[in-house]
């Protein structure tokens, strides 16, 4: 991983003003698309460090393991799709505002170069140390899957990576980030236990899962299912007659009980194969984004908590 440098803590105030200055220039040329941009620079303050992450999910596991000690924003919204986001003028100021900046890696943020153009702040990729699957079909040859997150198991290493990462930031609260990441990786043992011995009961054939988007390579190799899927990647022709084809014919072959579909795409090509093979559509399941604070999936463990139980009811439950 590579090694971000210090940030300067004498006068955060000042470090972030200065960078927000910068970026305002760089941005000059495009004074139109501004609107808004200052009202950041007006608000209070916040004298700890600051880190940013491209997503809500990254978010949620840095703020489990920075504890108070840190400040943590994320670029995308709840609900936000992440594969093709636009950063906008304000988020690039945000950027430039923080004094760290973590990103998945894996290609997932096509957008990301932006920051680290425009930004003094280091950034580190969380990714780092996970070892890669390749997307297997939609016309992305030698591109590898970046959805490294959805597996327990990969989880842990994010989770080390944000550890190490905020240590290196701040490390008079060391002892605070290691207690806090220990924790956090005791909570992803029991999901992926809850997980593989739940779905250990299901017949070898009808162990497979079945979604809209290949999200899900790392969890199914984990777990030890097989993976199918309409489209490889969000943002890539969805749901076309040949996708559902395919898709239908793996279900009916294996007579998989339950198929699913993620909450940032349309699912009506999933309920398509459902209606066509019998299966029952099992039901939405969260990837790329947290939902709100009142919604399902307001941290990243309760993600991994209703993906688990989804999967397993959907698979467990036997066909309509």
């Amino acid at each position: 991983m590579p090694k971000p440098r210090s940030p300067v803590r004498r006068n955060p105030r000042a470090t972030r003003a200065r960078r927000a200055v910068a970026v305002l220039a760089a941005l000059a040329a495009g004074a139109p698309l501004l609107a808004g941009c200052g009202a950041g620079l007006g608000r209070a303050e916040d004298e700890r460090p600051s880190v940013v992450t491209t997503f809500t999910v990254l978010a949620d596991m840095t703020r489990a393991v920075a504890g108070d000690a840190i400040a943590v924003e994320s670029i995308t919204k709840p609900g936000a799709e992440v594969h093709g986001y636009e950063p906008t003028p304000s988020d690039l100021l945000t950027a430039a505002k923080s004094d760290l900046v973590l990103d998945n890696g894996l290609g997932l943020e096509s957008w990301f170069a932006q920051f680290v153009a425009r930004s003094e702040a280091p950034h580190v990729t969380l990714s780092t140390g996970i070892d890669p699957l390749p997307i297997r079909a939609g016309g992305h040859p030698g591109a590898v899957n970046p959805h490294a997150w959805m597996s327990p198991r990969n989880a842990k290493i994010y989770v080390a990576n944000i550890r190490d990462a905020l240590t290196r930031l701040s490390p008079a609260h060391a002892g605070l980030f290691r207690a806090n990441a220990e924790d956090y990786t005791r909570r992803l043992d029991e999901i992926e236990t809850y997980l593989r011995t739940e779905l250990d009961r299901l017949p070898a054939q009808r162990r497979a899962l079945v979604t809209c988007e290949g999200a899900f390579s790392y969890l199914t190799r984990d777990a030890g299912l097989q993976e199918a899927y309409l489209w490889p990647v969000n943002s890539d022709s969805e749901g076309t007659p040949q996708q559902i084809k395919s898709t239908t014919r793996f279900v009916q072959e294996r007579r998989i009980p339950a198929v699913f579909c993620e909450s940032t795409v349309n699912d009506k090509a999933q309920r398509q194969v459902a209606e066509e093979t019998g299966a029952r559509f099992g039901g939405t399941l969260y990837v790329d984004s947290l939902s709100e604070a009142g919604g399902p999936v307001p941290t990243y463990l309760d993600l991994l908590r209703h993906d688990a139980e989804t999967v397993v009811t959907g698979l467990t439950g036997g066909r309509r």
